[in-house]
């Protein structure tokens, strides 16, 4: 291994579909009933909200579910939910778990 190699891209992508069901909401209030309405509005706030979440914040939430599906309940930045990470996602490299439980840590703070 050679402390020279190039850095290794972050390997959980964040897939961005909420502008497009911002624009369906969006669609579906301008047919709306008076009684459809109430709830397409709040589906529409939600649609915007989750739209605006930072990357980091989503891959966060992405590690909370991994190690909550492995049954730890400690810190996520810990040696321990570090090699959880590893264990559930095997293509992860240790620089990538560190990363991402850090994220989680700080989105959880």
């Amino acid at each position: 291994m050679s402390m020279f190699r190039k850095p290794q891209p972050l390997a959980v992508l964040v897939l961005r579909d909420a502008p497009d069901v911002v624009a369906g909401l969006r669609g579906a209030l301008e047919t709306a009933t008076d009684t459809e309405r109430p709830g397409l509005e709040r589906a529409l706030a939600l649609a915007e909200d989750s739209a605006g979440r930072p990357d980091a914040e989503l891959r966060g939430r992405w590690v909370r579910q991994r190690l909550a599906a492995a049954g730890h309940e400690g810190p996520a930045d810990s040696v321990a939910a570090v090699k959880i990470l590893r264990q559930a996602e095997p293509g992860l490299t240790l620089l990538q778990a560190v990363t991402y439980a850090k994220e989680a840590a700080a989105a959880g703070a």
